[in-house]
């Protein structure tokens, strides 16, 4: 399965995603701008996305609420340590109150992975933060030798599904 993105303003998006109604897409507000998901097993219909490949997919995205996007660039030496890492992962975050979806996704052009979760909400959102399940998924992890598998610090970026 593939996932691509494309930003722009919410009208053309829009237009966009009624254009190709038949595909899989979400249309999802942001800070800034807009954001237009398409998850296919094939070719997307954007012209110049952000290209995925999904590692792991759990729930259905496009049901109202939050989208968290924990965007983690990844040394190309660390890539196969970071999949491994989340291939066996406890898998906690699933049961998490208000959890709705995950898509790991594995970056086809770029050095930057991107974890995506929805959620019923901030608050549900704000409650997983704030739970040990958390703080052990993400505790500090040390690397055998020494070196970091980071390329650069990870950002989150948030948007929102609306009815």
């Amino acid at each position: 399965m593939n996932l691509y993105m494309t930003a722009g303003t919410y009208d053309f998006l829009e237009r966009l995603a009624e254009k190709h109604s038949k595909e899989k897409m979400v249309l999802m507000t942001g800070e800034d701008s807009a954001l237009l998901v398409h998850e296919t097993e094939g070719k997307t219909v954007f012209a110049s996305p952000r290209k995925f490949e999904v590692l792991e997919s759990v729930g259905s995205l496009g049901n109202p609420g939050l989208i968290v996007m924990n965007n983690i660039p990844v040394t190309e030496e660390g890539r196969p340590v970071f999949e491994y890492r989340f291939k066996n992962r406890a898998g906690k975050i699933e049961s998490s109150p208000g959890f709705q979806a995950i898509r790991v996704l594995r970056p086809i052009k770029s050095n930057t992975y991107v974890i995506l979760t929805a959620w019923e909400d901030e608050a549900a959102f704000q409650s997983w933060k704030d739970s040990n399940a958390f703080g052990k998924s993400h505790g500090a992890k040390t690397e055998e030798s020494g070196q970091s598998i980071f390329s650069g610090k990870s950002y989150i970026t948030k948007y929102y599904i609306s009815e």
